[in-house]
């Protein structure tokens, strides 16, 4: 088995994706959780999309303890989420609902994966949303959830948070992703201002590896200007 093992939750979306062939290219050993699998990954463990939060959780804590043996991961890393949008005038607990279980059920099962398997001294990254730093009236329901799981970060990041010994559990803020649906939706957007997936991806491993990190429970910015991207720590 590789040295490095690596959860990525949303291993099928873009930028989960990007993470699952870097840490790959790196002969790291990856598992991939999705409701879809990711032929590049190790292991796939495929989420039961109609089971509750609870049946997600524990289907998802025991297929990766079959798949890991008693060993532990250097990471888990959740980049599952989505994004819609409207306000309080229509839909808003249909839309408020998808962005929750998207986002912040994944989260808490990422964070339960960590508290079982992690190796001391590990990483948990979430993604959360700068925008979610504010109100969000265009988009209550993806807001609500974004801030729900700042506020998860900084709880794992305290004490007695049920983590491994100096894990650090930090979440990515990025404004905008360089991913190809996001190209299809705004074709005219300034694209020198969207953070690049490969920078994603290698900061991620930079925190493995125990470079510059931030400290536990920190949100960090992603905020890219002339194709140059920098962190901001909230």
């Amino acid at each position: 088995m590789a040295s490095t093992r690596i959860v990525v939750y949303g291993g099928r979306g873009a930028l989960g994706a990007a993470c699952v062939n870097h840490f790959k290219k790196a002969n790291c050993w990856v598992a991939s959780v999705d409701l879809n699998p990711n032929e590049s990954a190790d292991v796939n463990v495929i989420v039961p999309k109609d089971a509750s939060w609870v049946q997600q959780e524990e289907y998802v804590v025991k297929e990766l303890g079959t798949a890991l043996q008693g060993q532990k991961v250097n990471a888990v890393i959740c980049v599952a989420g989505g994004w819609a949008g409207g306000n309080a005038a229509k839909d808003l607990s249909k839309q408020a609902d998808l962005m929750w279980r998207q986002s912040v059920w994944s989260s808490t099962i990422a964070a339960t994966v960590a508290a079982k398997y992690l190796s001391p001294g590990g990483l948990v990254a979430l993604t959360g949303a700068k925008a979610a730093l504010d109100g969000t009236p265009g988009m209550i329901g993806y807001g609500m959830a974004k801030a729900a799981v700042h506020q998860l970060t900084k709880s794992l990041g305290g004490k007695d948070s049920g983590l491994p010994e100096n894990s650090l559990a930090v979440a990515i803020m990025p404004i905008t992703l360089n991913t190809e649906m996001n190209r299809k939706w705004m074709p005219k957007a300034d694209f020198s201002t969207w953070t690049p997936l490969s920078f994603v991806a290698e900061l991620f491993d930079k925190w493995i590896k125990g470079e510059e990190r931030p400290a536990s429970g920190s949100l960090v910015a992603l905020v890219t200007k002339n194709n140059v991207s920098e962190l901001i720590v909230e």
